[in-house]
């Protein structure tokens, strides 16, 4: 598997460069200790190896897991495997919606979010807050949709509708 940014360039050639267009950030949610409800936002300041302010992972010193990104278009396909009309990003439990972007193309990536830059550093699997959140099979409709986890590598604000943009 090739894990390094710049292998990836080498191997993918000009597939792994290019993408349509930027994403969007469609919502924002801290979670101010553990197993609280998230709490929406309509910005956040990110700050370097740290992550969210107001969020529970801020003080943690996780180095891979700062920052919990999910795709929006996953929301649909999340509901219809979990057997519910709909899912809301606070249920997923992640901090970050994104749309208009492949998140799974992020990972060992940077790009950036309004001010801020990050480097996706892996799969944000379920956890098992999705049968609660979602019902029974709520974790197994999760798997493969959990989304990414981040780094935040330079601090800056963050807010809904800004641009999501792949470096390079």
């Amino acid at each position: 598997m090739v894990t390094d940014p710049d292998e990836q360039d080498a191997f993918f050639g000009p597939l792994g460069a290019p993408f349509a267009g930027p994403g969007r950030l469609e919502w924002i949610g801290v979670r101010p200790r553990r197993r609280a409800s998230l709490v929406p936002v309509g910005e956040a300041r990110a700050e370097a190896g740290r992550g969210l302010e107001g969020d529970r992972a801020f003080d943690l010193g996780s180095d891979r897991r700062q920052v919990t990104l999910v795709q929006a278009e996953h929301l649909p396909a999340v509901a219809a495997l979990a057997g519910v009309p709909s899912v809301t990003p606070e249920q997923l439990r992640r901090n970050l919606l994104v749309s208009g972007i492949n998140l799974q193309a992020l990972k060992n990536r940077r790009f950036r979010i309004g001010g801020a830059l990050l480097e996706g550093t892996g799969d944000c699997h379920p956890c098992s807050r999705m049968e609660e959140n979602l019902g029974r099979g709520g974790y197994q409709a999760m798997r493969g949709h959990g989304g990414i986890t981040a780094r935040v590598l330079e601090g800056g604000m963050i807010r809904v509708g800004d641009p999501v943009k792949p470096e390079r």
